[in-house]
């Protein structure tokens, strides 16, 4: 699905998009290849700012890539030159953003949605669900997951994140009964992340319960197939690891799921007007008022991009970089116990280092984030292991 939007709107990255391979050909790009094409990768000449810091801070933001500015710079000039005429095929063109979204993370296109961010997804979805469902939700889990839930006033419980979570969440649904599990797959202060296997299994065992994910700080860093995981809704932005900028984000619902949403808007005679007699339902909800192209177009540059780099390399460069990192850090006293003793972590670390060592850092030129109780740092794709050693040298030349 894909491959021919690739064709279509590649053309602007296909100088620099060489540079991601170097000499590498495509009879060469397999499986058993994939460590040595992430470790001859270099990604200063897409991304510039790799150039002047160690950047860590993905969590916090994602960076801008060369091709995307120039990207975004031709939109904006395509603006300036024809008006109102640069809009006629804004529909076809969103479509598009939604069929390389459902594609990339093997969704339906037919119930995906296109959001401003995160928040703004999951509060329309709440706004769906009947005033009765009861929640189970985590502490400390990111403010607009649990604000928005208990915010509006739902039945809810709170577990903490502790060595026992998995346990404690599938002991907590037999008592307590929630019909909806809502949560980030990824912590967004610690990075504890959420197994695949466990998601499925909470499903298997109740199949009634709604679970539903943000995936803010998880789309981008590994492959996913959303119709075939435990997920009943997955929403996220797009301006951290989908490296997308700011203003999009993504709603994907299963079938089940969409047709128990907003029941009452059935009942209702839907817009007549010619430019919104083809939207559904939900996407009157979903996706109200017009739609900013600079954004989701900055979204699909993004999944063409990580799509032509490839999610395996991806994933295992990221895996690679993390397994280093979390070892380093282990053998130095900096990780939670929690998290030193899981075996599945995200690229997210909160190191226990006191606010004075943060000033270091950045005085270091590494770009990270003092949150919560300790200095939180991540690795994406296009960090490496010279960023590691720069980071740790920084740490412990200061403790």
């Amino acid at each position: 699905m894909l491959a021919g939007l690739l064709s279509k709107y590649l053309p602007v990255f296909k100088v620099d998009i060489a540079c991601f391979y170097h000499s590498i050909t495509e009879t060469e790009i397999s499986k058993e290849n994939l460590k040595k094409i992430s470790l001859r990768m270099t990604f200063t000449n897409q991304f510039p700012i790799l150039k002047t810091c160690t950047y860590l801070n993905t969590a916090y933001s994602g960076i801008l890539s060369e091709p995307l500015l120039n990207w975004r710079r031709t939109h904006d000039l395509n603006f300036f030159e024809h008006g109102s005429a640069f809009r006629l095929h804004q529909a076809e063109f969103l479509q598009e953003v939604k069929v390389a979204l459902a594609s990339f993370f093997k969704a339906e296109a037919a119930r995906t949605f296109l959001v401003p961010n995160f928040s703004f997804g999951f509060n329309t979805f709440l706004g769906g669900l009947n005033a009765s469902h009861r929640f189970l939700l985590l502490q400390e889990d990111y403010p607009s997951v649990n604000f928005a839930v208990t915010g509006r006033g739902f039945a809810n419980e709170c577990l903490p994140v502790d060595a026992h979570l998995e346990e404690n969440i599938l002991a907590k649904i037999k008592v307590f009964k929630p019909t909806v599990f809502a949560f980030s797959l990824v912590q967004y202060i610690n990075g504890i992340k959420f197994d695949a296997v466990f998601l499925k299994k909470i499903k298997e065992q109740f199949p009634d319960l709604l679970i539903v994910a943000d995936g803010t700080q998880f789309c981008g860093t590994e492959r996913f197939d959303f119709e075939q995981s435990g997920l009943d809704v997955l929403i996220a932005s797009g301006y951290k690891w989908m490296l997308g900028g700011y203003g999009n984000g993504f709603v994907f619902l299963k079938e089940e799921v969409a047709s128990r949403l907003y029941q009452s808007g059935q009942q209702i005679a839907h817009p007549k007007e010619p430019f919104l007699k083809d939207k559904s339902l939900l996407s009157l909800y979903f996706e109200p008022g017009h739609q900013d192209t600079l954004a989701f177009g900055s979204l699909l540059q993004s999944v063409l991009m990580l799509e032509n780099i490839g999610q395996d390399v991806i994933e295992s460069t990221i895996k690679e970089l993390t397994d280093q990192a979390k070892k380093a850090f282990t053998e130095r006293g900096l990780l939670h116990p929690v998290v030193a003793e899981r075996q599945n972590h995200s690229s997210i670390f909160s190191l226990n280092l006191p606010e004075k060592i943060y000033r270091k850092l950045t005085e270091a030129g590494i770009g990270c984030t003092f949150r919560g109780a300790g200095i939180r740092v991540s690795f994406h794709f296009y960090n490496t292991a010279q960023n590691l050693a720069h980071l740790l040298k920084v740490i412990d030349q200061n403790r």
